[in-house]
């Protein structure tokens, strides 16, 4: 429409882009695919280029061009309220989307000025039995959502800000704080934040969730790399937010550990990742029978968000029985 404010649809990756102008939802596109919820935090050093450096490191995509979009997408979103009359977020329920939505919230929470922004965020979709994401929508279901955005005021905006800050924090206790306040301006918030704990290894077995899961999709005999993801993070994980080539490079560390717990292989072993044939080692089964405590057999170091996990730094652990992290003394 003649002098309608230009619209751009801001959105953690390029899943819905076409679909959005197959049902004639006009407006630029803004895929702002940085994953938030990995860590370690952006330094303040050059951190586009450390970003993609970790990214490229944990996906094997190639980092030139990881930083070459990581860096246009930044430079566009700073300069959106500015260029824009309206602001569309596109996200859902998962750690994944939530982790972006906030970090796209507080690089808007210092502005004084902005534009309307809105929110379209959905945890599930009438006839859709496992909803995972917005990919999984048609252009006439994407289309349907249009009516249900929600304006983003001061209150999500400050949230958000709050949010970003927490998962960058080198200890989840303002993680925690944060779980335990009112997060009903973005009722999705809570869910995912508990989820990025459930990272941490867990007091029973010193594992992260995604990493027993993973384990357990062995426990019945060896399966392509490509099932166990489809097992591990598409059925049995709760909230699941991890894309194939992030829960790859989780595989791939189990079985780079001077004990793992996972084994290819051999005939296997120059096949693409996802056709590699894995197994369930001693230590794997040990673990999943309550027998071993990972922590204690030399996993490789890495982190939660901004929390280490790590030899030499604090032993934060999930506790599933009080629904909360503590940090271990033993």
């Amino acid at each position: 429409m003649k002098g309608a404010p230009r619209t751009l649809h801001i959105r953690c990756g390029d899943d819905i882009r076409d679909k959005l102008v197959d049902a004639g939802v006009e407006g630029d596109y803004l895929s702002f695919a940085d994953p938030a919820w990995l860590g370690p935090p952006p330094a303040s050093n050059a951190w586009i280029s450390g970003r993609a450096a970790l990214i490229a490191e944990r996906t094997g995509l190639p980092r030139q061009k990881i930083r070459a979009d990581i860096g246009d997408a930044y430079w566009r979103l700073a300069r959106a309220p500015a260029e824009y009359g309206c602001i569309v977020l596109w996200f859902e329920h998962d750690l994944y989307d939530q982790a972006a939505l906030v970090r796209v919230l507080a690089a808007f929470a210092a502005r004084k000025k902005l534009p309307s922004i809105d929110l379209i965020c959905i945890d599930r979709f009438r006839g859709i039995k496992r909803f995972i994401g917005l990919g999984q929508l048609s252009a006439a279901q994407l289309a349907s959502l249009w009516p249900r955005r929600k304006r983003v005021g001061r209150q999500q905006l400050g949230l958000g800000a709050k949010a970003w800050a927490a998962l960058r924090a080198p200890t989840p206790e303002p993680l925690e704080a944060l779980c335990k306040s009112d997060l009903r301006a973005l009722p999705f918030l809570k869910a995912a934040l508990r989820r990025q704990l459930q990272e941490l290894p867990w007091t029973r077995d010193g594992l992260s969730l995604t990493e027993r899961n993973a384990l357990r999709a062995l426990a019945k005999g060896p399966r392509s790399a490509g099932e166990v993801y489809a097992d591990a993070q598409l059925k049995r994980d709760p909230l699941p937010f991890m894309g194939d080539l992030f829960f790859w490079s989780v595989l791939r560390d189990l079985i780079g550990t001077p004990r793992p717990p996972i084994a290819v292989s051999a005939t296997t072993r120059r096949a693409s990742w996802r056709k590699r044939v894995l197994r369930l080692t001693p230590v794997g089964r040990a673990l999943l029978a309550g027998k071993l405590d990972w922590q204690t057999t030399g996993p490789l170091d890495r982190w939660v968000g901004g929390i280490e996990v790590a030899h030499a730094a604090p032993a934060w652990r999930w506790s599933p029985r009080t629904g909360g992290a503590t940090l271990s003394t033993g």
